[in-house]
């Protein structure tokens, strides 16, 4: 399946990053194909620049079109909660994960 990599990215961006590459190396020993738009975007666009920004959300909504589920993990930040929400009007599958197993996804 292609999983949406849906968590945090601003904030402490290293160890975001860092978590971020974990997830979808979950996804991957799970069979599956991770995107994680917070991952790509921000090496091409700047995220603190808000026409940038917006473009990089947009791009990644069209990529969650085509996505099978989407994978949430920690708090939703406010791009967080835009991604959840297209995927609930989208009737795109959520999967939450809980914060106690997050940290077991980069080993």
């Amino acid at each position: 399946m292609k999983i949406f990599i849906c968590s945090p990215f601003a904030g402490d961006t290293v160890r975001n990053i860092l978590a971020a590459q974990g997830y979808c190396r979950k996804a991957v020993a799970e069979g599956h194909v991770p995107f994680a738009p917070h991952l790509y975007f921000p090496q091409l666009l700047e995220d603190k620049n808000s026409e940038e920004r917006e473009k990089g959300m947009a791009m990644g909504l069209m990529w969650l079109s085509h996505c099978d589920e989407m994978w949430v993990f920690g708090e939703a930040s406010p791009g967080m909660k835009t991604e959840i929400a297209y995927a609930e009007e989208h009737q795109i599958p959520i999967r939450y994960f809980p914060a106690e197993q997050e940290d077991h996804f980069d080993d």
